[in-house]
């Protein structure tokens, strides 16, 4: 017997970022599985794709009042997200960061009362590496934690840093992110002509530019290849790229290096690339990694966070600020198109076999309908616990 279809509340960010393409897709998956999804966020996710049958999108507007010292969001969120949940009858929120948005549920959950959607929180990273450092919002996100019906993270080994950091005794599950390639609408001929690479090899980073994704070694790496004449290197920037525009001089690289800002779609030039180059000093996971490896290029990364998750053995992987090496791997790659054909088929492999929504989704159904059930059962229960009034 087919399970009933479930009323999903999902808050993110809408950047360009992991966390957001995660909860992009996800709700992408589920409205395709019959689910009907209603997502939250001060502006469109950039890879939510509308309309689409069993999605919704609510905008949540800033609170700019002038009894307080700068705009409010948290506040705002959760009285949104508290009357989708009262008019919809929402089973679930799904939100994606302690800070704010399981922040945001709790609030709207103690709106909603005894009927509140149960509350599921997956964490990418930020909540454990940066804010949990901070005193200012260690409380806040423990609070989030006690009050969520279930974490999830996206890697053991964010799991093993959260538990370690805030000394967890609840479980965390480990669901990794998946992808789904799309058909590219340009082919790769006239996407590499666009960007004015013709034989050339072509090298591929994808990122929010953030400072852990040590976008200075991207670049040293890049000057340090002996075939650096024969490599151009695309950045695909969620965020401004000003900041590192005087190193491209500093190191004579400028006529190496292309920049696209805020692309949504990388499908394309993740066809027109022959390997990526990632440099981070921590990956929670690294969904651009699986993004590169699905579409069968090679990457050259450090051997950091959960980033040998997702590799595996399909490349090698170079301790973090090995700059020689992975200069070196990636001449051999140029050099060798067999072997980044043969690296790249191997992680392609591995991502379908690992990371496909097909895999993945049905996971975060089942903990949904698990969580659901608890909660429908201590309703009941407690209903029975009633003193009788006859």
């Amino acid at each position: 017997m087919e399970s009933a279809p479930l009323k999903i509340g999902i808050a993110c960010f809408p950047l360009i970022g992991g966390s957001g393409i995660l909860a992009t897709a996800l709700g992408s998956e589920l409205a395709r599985r019959g689910h009907e999804v209603y997502f939250f966020s001060y502006a469109q996710p950039v890879r939510l794709d509308l309309p689409q049958e069993g999605l919704h999108f609510h905008r949540v507007e800033f609170a700019d009042n002038a009894l307080f010292p700068c705009p409010d969001y948290t506040l705002p969120l959760a009285v949104k997200m508290a009357e989708v949940a009262r008019s919809q009858q929402l089973d679930l929120f799904h939100v994606h960061y302690a800070v704010p948005h399981a922040l945001a549920a709790c609030l709207a959950s103690q709106m909603v009362g005894r009927s509140a959607p149960r509350i599921v929180t997956t964490l990418h990273g930020s909540d454990t590496t940066l804010l949990g450092q901070d005193p200012d919002y260690r409380t806040a996100i423990e609070h989030a934690f006690v009050h969520s019906d279930a974490l999830t993270a996206v890697s053991e080994s964010l799991r093993n840093q959260t538990q370690e950091i805030f000394r967890l005794k609840r479980p965390i599950e480990v669901i990794p992110n998946f992808f789904t390639p799309n058909k590219p609408k340009r082919n790769r001929e006239e996407v590499r002509r666009d960007l004015g690479v013709t034989d050339e090899f072509l090298v591929l980073h994808m990122s929010n530019l953030r400072p852990v994704k040590r976008v200075d070694l991207l670049l040293r790496t890049i000057a340090m290849a002996k075939n650096r004449s024969r490599l151009r290197l695309l950045i695909l920037a969620g965020a401004p790229f000003s900041l590192y525009e005087p190193l491209l001089d500093e190191l004579g690289v400028r006529d190496r290096v292309i920049v696209r800002q805020n692309t949504a779609v990388v499908d394309e030039y993740l066809e027109a690339a022959d390997a990526g180059l990632y440099t981070s000093e921590y990956e929670s996971f690294g969904l651009g990694i699986l993004e590169t490896i699905f579409y069968g290029k090679p990457v050259v990364a450090f051997d950091v966070g959960g980033i040998p998750e997702v590799v595996g053995d399909s490349c090698p992987l170079y301790p973090f600020g090995d700059l020689s090496a992975a200069a070196a791997a990636l001449d051999a790659l140029a050099e060798s198109p067999d072997l980044a054909r043969e690296l790249g088929n191997r992680s392609r492999n591995r991502a379908l076999e690992r990371f496909s929504a097909d895999r993945i989704v049905p996971r975060y159904e089942a903990l949904y309908r698990r969580v659901v059930a608890g909660h429908r059962r201590n309703f009941i229960e407690s209903l029975d616990s009633l003193p009788s009034k006859e």
